[in-house]
């Protein structure tokens, strides 16, 4: 369900003090929001504006000199039946963000996935471990950088 006028209204004044850029997403209200006004931005979006659940969250690697990397978040609010997304744009050679775990706890799997997928570091996170790959695993599998010939000094790929 698309948001409402009175609800749009309501974000945009509840947000009004942040540096926040409004947009569409095929239909539904698009955030882009500096990762250094994440974590107030995100407080005010679950407590004031009724955002009491976090859906999912993915990364994205642009593979650009600048601004090489994004973390989008889906947020729904059960009570008022509407969603929004929101996204972080990360600098390419260090791509951090604060976590949102804290905020909601499901972010914290999201979170890890990005990092041990994209190699994308989130700040406080409660558990940073890599998900699915070995902790001394060097490289980071969903980037466009990732060696597809496979990795050096690794066992070879078998022949066909």
């Amino acid at each position: 369900m698309q948001l409402t006028e009175e609800r749009l209204s309501l974000i945009k004044s509840k947000l009004s003090n942040f540096n926040i850029t409004y947009g569409d997403v095929n239909g539904t209200l698009g955030l882009v929001i500096p990762k250094e006004q994440l974590l107030d931005v995100c407080k005010i979006l679950r407590d004031e504006c009724g955002f009491d659940w976090l859906v999912d969250a993915v990364s994205v690697d642009r593979f650009t000199k600048q601004n090489r990397f994004e973390i989008i978040y889906n947020l729904r609010s059960r009570v008022h039946r509407d969603r929004i997304f929101f996204r972080a744009i990360l600098e390419s050679k260090n791509p951090e963000s604060p976590s949102l775990a804290g905020i909601w706890e499901s972010a914290n799997w999201y979170e890890r996935e990005a990092y041990d997928m994209m190699g994308i570091k989130f700040t406080n996170h409660p558990d940073p471990r890599r998900m699915y790959m070995p902790d001394e695993f060097e490289y980071y599998p969903l980037r466009k950088d990732f060696p597809l010939m496979g990795v050096p000094d690794s066992i070879p790929l078998p022949n066909k």
